[in-house]
């Protein structure tokens, strides 16, 4: 990382960005600023906070001078329990407006680079025979998803012509030992040691662990090929839900029995009990091309599926021993 880079980063105290920050931290070459709503004990003390009153839209935030590089994770995630009547009129607010209005601060700030989190779920939310690629035509279905989409296209429209340069990063699921969501219901569900029916699940997953995620962001921030750019990220082998499981108990030190159930029925089940979505996530196929990040920035995944996997396991045993 060159030096005299300063570097804000949104959603810092959230699951990605926690890992992002430490990351960001070892390198010791960079001024890191982290925009909060409020003080938070989760930035780490080497991090400046810029503080935006609860009662003050993101609209009115203030920018800090000086940025030359912007990585937005702060936004509304996919919300388990939905209790809105109009959720994307809740995800357009914060995941799209939000978006604008701080890029347009960046611009006029004169900020070099908008690295922006988005979605796999900008290009829909299963693959059959094909993977996902940066070429493939965007279908999004679900809200969170729509409103990344519409983020993206928003970020590309008001960056046209300028020379702050965007870079967005849609990647699949993001796991690892305390991660939030569905990921974590399967943590639990696996820490049982309940024997499962997912035997007959014959299905492949891309996912991409925190810590390459990370890893990517961290090289998106000064590759001069990544300017301008779309990737899609994964850990670059993808893995069936079976495997997945056993790879969990494995680092939670559990046997684990897999019994068959037809999918046809398991899906059904799911669908009355309002679970469709977390069964399709669970037990459908969805693959991504992540070779773009590989032969254009020179990236490696620095831990592989496999070791990540069962690293997340043993955390996430680590943590519920300690009560966490």
């Amino acid at each position: 990382m060159t030096p005299s880079q300063k570097i804000l980063i949104t959603g810092a105290t959230g699951f990605i960005g926690q890992e992002l920050l430490q990351q960001l931290i070892t390198k010791k070459n960079a001024d890191l600023i982290a925009l909060v709503r409020s003080q938070s004990q989760k930035v780490p003390s080497e991090v400046a906070q810029v503080i935006i009153n609860s009662n003050v839209s993101w609209a009115d935030a203030p920018f800090p001078e000086g940025v030359t590089t912007l990585i937005h994770l702060a936004g509304r995630a996919h919300v388990l329990k939905e209790t809105s009547s109009s959720p994307l009129d809740l995800y357009r607010a914060d995941n799209v407006e939000f978006t604008l209005n701080l890029a347009r601060k960046a611009l006029a700030t004169g900020v070099k680079r908008f690295i922006f989190i988005s979605s796999i779920g900008v290009n829909g939310s299963s693959t059959t025979s094909t993977p996902f690629d940066e070429s493939s035509i965007p279908a999004p279905k679900a809200d969170y998803a729509i409103s990344k989409w519409e983020a993206e296209q928003g970020l590309r429209e008001l960056l046209k012509g300028s020379d702050m340069e965007l870079v967005i990063i849609r990647p699949p699921l993001v796991y690892a030992g305390h991660a939030p969501g569905n990921f974590r219901r399967l943590l639990k569900l696996v820490a049982t040691g309940l024997p499962l029916p997912l035997a007959s699940v014959d299905n492949c997953r891309s996912m991409v662990s925190l810590r390459n995620l990370v890893d990517f962001i961290s090289l998106c921030i000064e590759h001069p090929a990544a300017a301008n750019e779309t990737f899609l990220i994964s850990d670059g082998v993808d893995l069936s839900t079976p495997q997945i499981v056993k790879r969990l108990a494995e680092g939670m030190g559990k046997r684990i029995s897999l019994v068959p159930m037809p999918p046809g029925l398991m899906r059904w089940g799911a669908r009355v009990a309002g679970l469709g979505g977390a069964f399709e996530q669970l037990c459908g196929s969805l693959v991504v091309d992540s070779s773009k990040a590989c032969n254009l920035l020179g990236w490696r995944a620095p831990l592989g599926a496999d070791q990540a996997v069962i690293q997340s396991g043993r955390d996430f045993k680590t943590m519920h021993t300690k009560g966490g």
